[in-house]
């Protein structure tokens, strides 16, 4: 059953991508069809750290941002999140061996 989570996590990181960012949806069609799903799933957990630093104004951005790391870190190393779209994302953190100093230094 986690396949269809899997799904669901990878096409909630296609919407997020496409209804943020027109011109870097277009973008990706360019390269090579392998690559979209782990592309979206970047682009979504970026734009949901961006969302709590450049949107969430009448939130404690702070406890939200930390909060959003930590929930990061707890998915790439249980390999899930409840949140599609940290689900997505450690799924291409493991499966691409990415450095988690990289991750951090975002």
């Amino acid at each position: 059953m986690k396949e269809i989570f899997d799904i669901v996590s990878y096409r909630s990181s296609e919407i997020t991508t496409k209804l943020y960012s027109t011109s870097f949806s277009l973008g990706i069609k360019a390269l090579d069809r392998e690559l979209h799903k782990p592309i979206y799933a970047i682009y979504g957990f970026v734009r949901l750290a961006d969302e709590i630093v450049d949107t969430f104004h009448n939130f404690d951005k702070e406890t939200l941002l930390s909060k959003f790391k930590h929930d990061t870190h707890e998915s790439i190393k249980d390999k899930i999140s409840l949140n599609p779209i940290l689900n997505s994302f450690q799924d291409v953190v493991n499966s691409y061996n990415i450095d988690l100093d990289l991750v951090d230094t975002f």
